[in-house]
């Protein structure tokens, strides 16, 4: 959600500027711009829309100069037009801000500039920020910076330059990520490390509170009180390759097909035939801890959180240990009794989610062994949790989550193996799981063939307004995912429901124009949910099925199939996904939808 790229060095900033705004176009944005300077010149250009009508106006009006700042906009406060467009200039022009997050008392601020004679150019709160930090600039750019911030209720992560400085770009961080890229002659600042993929794979994460400043020559980075602090550089283990489409249509498509090798990388290393368990390095609990562990929550938001209740049916039946699935931006704010022997587990797949942080902060605040399940190494999340697993999916640049959802799915498997081996779980059926785990990166590959077969049945349903998704047990947070990956990208509403609940209500929307999708592969519950589907057909409506291959009743019954390989039960998610995900993709794209920037999405959510 909106992106932040900074620039200083020799090279000409224009272009570097607008290729980092493209590496984060995948956050979700409806305006662009950029500030650079030549000197005591400032430069500012910006336009509502795609980059590429920022690019059409760079045209016209270049901007030139090796210093520079440049923002992707999702809009808060304001319509997505040109004037509330980032940077902001200050009415005196001799300030540029670049700004992600909300500032909760700029309406205050506002009123309070405007009794001084300040003159307003949009409608945002970022304004004010400018604004202030004009009124605070007497020859140092730093230290104004620093005046301003604790006059700012909210969060924040900012990038600031001025004529007054023209080599220099200034950096602050508050409950919003910034990182900054470190060069040779040259330093970056950004509001996320892929956008630095191919100009630096050394970074610096900046912490709440902290300022850095950027020169051609070196960076620093301090605390609120401008003290200077010591910080550790990094290695981006992201090649400029795994940002590429390569040979395909869209990101979502490649990450889609990426998934059996995300499943691989998130095994690698954590499979023990000799302890007949997963193995993990990060968690930082001990054995002990693990095994008193009485009760665990699961908090995420979105598709992690579709992932967080297939990990609930994992853990209660693997480890027996009770489960409970929290909506991040729920639990935040809500004060639950929590047993002293609780463990918090929040799953993210930017690790920079704010509700889920927040959810975080609060369960450590309250003295609990707080967790995290996230994909981006260094974020916010992974560095504030007690210990966790990364998914190592490499990055997922569509908004709508695919290989991230199954790299949750499978780690909350490995973790309540973990678990279960730790609690009642045999030798024997350690090592069962354990095969079937080796062997599904292999079953994933065999269930992408049903392509093809998802396409032709996306011609039949793409006009269709209304869907529905049901599925029992370890498949109803599936029917949630499918649902939810069809109105992501195409737009059309979709609800998902455990099958047994279509009966109480939602079945009176069925009729012959509201397709059903039925997730019914063989199992425990399978006859309960094939009555289910009889009671679809009794009332005339459509049914898409996903079924296990080979299986003749289901397609004598459904409208339409889609076939799997057949695993475990508690695999199913895994395998059942992968056409959902692909019915979506084709029917958005037959109905001309934008996959990989759907309307008013973003992909990491940092504001509430």
């Amino acid at each position: 959600m909106c992106g932040i790229i900074g620039y200083v060095g020799r090279r000409e900033a224009e272009p570097l500027l607008l290729d980092g705004l493209r590496r984060l176009e995948y956050r979700g944005y409806d305006s662009a711009g950029l500030a650079t300077l030549t000197g005591p010149r400032l430069h500012l250009r910006k336009r509502a829309g795609r980059i590429s009508e920022l690019v059409r106006h760079l045209r016209e009006r270049p901007a030139p100069g090796c210093v520079g700042i440049s923002h992707t906009r999702w809009a808060t406060h304001g319509p997505a037009n040109d004037a509330n467009a980032h940077p902001h200039l200050s009415s005196d022009g001799r300030v540029a801000v670049v700004h992600n997050g909300v500032i909760e008392n700029h309406a205050i601020l506002r009123r309070q500039l405007q009794a001084a004679g300040v003159v307003f150019r949009s409608d945002t709160d970022s304004e004010v920020i400018a604004q202030l930090i004009a009124r605070h600039l007497d020859g140092d750019l730093v230290q104004a910076v620093c005046n301003v911030l604790p006059m700012l209720k909210g969060t924040y992560g900012l990038a600031v330059v001025s004529p007054d400085a023209p080599d220099l770009v200034v950096g602050a961080r508050l409950g919003s990520p910034l990182v900054l890229g470190v060069g040779r002659g040259e330093h970056f600042l950004a509001s996320d490390p892929g956008a630095l993929v191919g100009q630096t794979d050394r970074v610096v994460y900046l912490q709440d509170h902290q300022l850095c400043t950027l020169t051609r020559g070196e960076w620093r980075i301090f605390d609120r009180e401008l003290s200077p602090v010591e910080a550790a550089v990094q290695r981006i283990d992201w090649e400029a390759g795994d940002a590429d489409k390569g040979a395909f249509e869209h990101y979502m498509l490649k990450e889609i097909h990426e998934q059996p090798e995300a499943l691989e990388n998130a095994l690698r290393g954590r499979l023990s035939w000799d302890e007949a368990s997963a193995h993990f390095g990060g968690l930082n609990l001990n054995k002990r801890q693990l095994r008193s562990a009485e009760r665990i929550i699961l908090t995420a938001c979105g598709t992690s959180y579709h992932a967080a209740l297939a990990g609930e049916y994992l853990i209660e039946e693997f480890a027996r240990i009770p489960v409970e699935v929290e909506y991040a931006s729920e639990f935040r704010y809500r004060n639950p009794p929590i047993d002293r022997n609780t463990v918090v587990i929040a799953i993210s797949q930017s690790g920079e989610t704010a509700d889920t942080l927040a959810a975080l902060r609060e369960s450590k605040r309250k003295g609990h062994p707080a967790l995290a399940i996230c994909n981006v190494v260094g974020s916010t999340i992974a560095r504030e949790a007690d210990g966790g697993i990364y998914l190592h999916a490499g990055p997922e640049i569509g908004v709508a989550s695919t290989k991230a959802f199954t790299s949750q799915v499978l780690t909350l498997a490995l973790l309540a193996l973990h678990l279960g081996r730790l609690r009642h779980l045999s030798c024997l059926e350690g090592g069962r799981i354990l095969d079937e785990l080796q062997a599904l990166p292999e079953v994933i590959r065999r269930t992408l063939a049903c392509d093809a077969e998802a396409r032709r049945i996306a011609e039949r349903f793409m006009s269709a307004c209304n869907f529905l998704y049901l599925g029992r047990q370890y498949l109803f947070p599936v029917a949630l995912e499918g649902a939810l990956k069809l109105k992501e990208i195409s737009y059309i509403h979709a609800e998902g429901y455990p099958a047994g609940e279509m009966k109480h209500g939602p079945i009176a929307l069925v009729d012959e124009d509201t397709p059903s999708v039925f997730v019914v592969p063989r199992g425990l519950v399978f006859e309960k949910s094939m009555s289910n589907l009889e009671e679809i057909r009794a009332r005339g409506g459509p049914v898409i099925a996903v079924a296990t291959e080979g299986d003749e009743e289901v397609a004598a019954r459904a409208d339409e199939v889609l076939f799997v390989p057949d695993v475990p039960e508690y695999l199913q998610p895994l395998v059942t996904v992968v056409p959902l995900q692909l019915l979506a993709y084709h029917i958005a794209c037959l109905r001309g939808c934008d996959v990989d920037k759907p309307r008013n999405l973003a992909k990491s959510v940092t504001v509430e």
